[in-house]
């Protein structure tokens, strides 16, 4: 196990109703006028909106809103944030929704304190110091909600880029199960497949002996292929919901990548997927991630035969260990196809012609990304074009 520093500050408050509550914690940790950001109408029309006004109301703190956060947020409507909690001298943004209006308050909240653009941060630069930013939870998918990890899309050449600070981190975030029981199959199935993704990312090391935090990631694999086909069957499954939601914290607060080194090629390929095409992020790494698995599983068989045994139960075949690794791949897309998920880009609604624009807007050049299996452009390529032949 490598050294490793772990900081996760956030003030979880999980459980039914508890948005009702979230003036108070504000309060808490020293908001008195607040930015409230969220995405769609679903937010307005539930009356979840109305609730945090109040429990803002009851408080006595001051608030102003800005919505219309979309999938992928823009760069644009970052830019209107920053300028609306500088002429509100905002202290405080409270994000309503899910991972993308989450990642848009945590942009907003580096940018309003930066005298230069806000991009700067998601261009290389380091985040000295932001707003404080709280969290109500829709959706749960990103974990964005426990991480101080920021993905924003600049509209002018579609780049999809992101940022990480641990200034970035909530200071509290609002988990009620009951608020992601209305979501639509899909997108239910979108946030179990990015919450999985989470773990894989961290799972596919090429660090020795983390047995604590493999048992970690499997649990939370485990959990995610026992509750998902059960809130689609059944939706008001509060328990489940529950399961999945505190999951996706546990996905990608850091816990289960400390002490190893970790991928994440699989979220940069992606993220030029979603990019060019605004398809759901989930449904994009459901697409790239057996395509990477498939491309990389020789590099380490013995890892992918650990995973494909112990979370999906295939049995091992120490013969010829290839073929349990394979398998535990063709179970995790099988899995994903049968919660509703796009197999290959033609069911994504990607073109197997535009690979050579993917891969050249993910800036590779002639040098390779980093992870466990570090890859050339050329090998990017490779995997896009196993996405594009994938099968259920």
């Amino acid at each position: 196990m490598d050294n490793f520093n772990f900081c996760s500050p956030t003030e979880f408050v999980f459980g039914r109703g508890r948005e009702n509550e979230c003036g108070k914690f504000v309060r808490k940790y020293g908001g008195s006028r607040v930015l409230i950001h969220f995405g769609g109408g679903s937010a307005v029309r539930s009356g979840l909106i109305d609730r945090v006004k109040q429990s803002l109301k009851d408080e006595g703190i001051a608030f102003c809103e800005l919505g219309g956060v979309q999938p992928n947020p823009r760069d644009t409507l970052v830019y209107r944030g920053i300028e609306l909690c500088r002429k509100e001298k905002a202290d405080f943004i409270l994000a309503v929704g899910g991972g993308s209006v989450i990642d848009s308050a945590k942009a907003i909240a580096a940018g309003v304190l930066y005298d230069g653009d806000f991009w700067d941060f998601y261009s290389g630069k380091k985040i000295g110091q932001a707003l404080p930013i709280g969290v109500v939870l829709t959706i749960a998918a990103a974990g964005s909600e426990g991480s101080g990890d920021s993905v924003i899309t600049k509209e002018d050449g579609l780049l999809k880029r992101g940022t990480g600070s641990d200034v970035l981190r909530a200071k509290f975030s609002v988990l009620d199960p009951e608020l992601t029981c209305t979501l639509p199959a899909y997108q239910t199935a979108c946030g179990a497949t990015d919450i999985m993704a989470h773990v894989f990312e961290r799972y596919f090391t090429n660090t020795r002996e983390v047995e604590i935090t493999d048992r970690l990631c499997e649990a939370v694999l485990m959990t995610m292929v026992k509750e998902t086909p059960r809130v689609i069957d059944d939706p008001y499954n509060y328990d489940a919901r529950a399961n999945i939601m505190w999951a996706g914290m546990v996905a990608h607060n850091g816990i289960v990548g400390v002490g190893r080194s970790q991928d994440w090629n699989s979220h940069a390929i992606e993220h030029e997927l979603s990019a060019l095409y605004d398809c759901a992020h989930g449904a994009g790494l459901a697409v790239i991630m057996p395509a990477w698995m498939e491309f990389v599983y020789s590099h380490d068989v013995m890892r992918f035969c650990q995973m494909a045994t112990r979370v999906f139960g295939c049995h091992m075949n120490y013969e010829d260990p290839d073929v349990t690794a394979r398998e535990g791949i063709a179970r995790f897309r099988s899995f994903l196809h049968s919660i509703g998920m796009p197999v290959n880009l033609s069911e994504l609604g990607a073109k197997e012609e535009d690979i050579p624009t993917l891969v050249e807007k993910l800036g590779l050049g002639e040098g390779r990304t980093w992870g466990f299996v570090r890859l050339s452009a050329e090998d990017v390529t490779e995997i896009y074009k196993l996405a594009a032949a994938a099968e259920a």
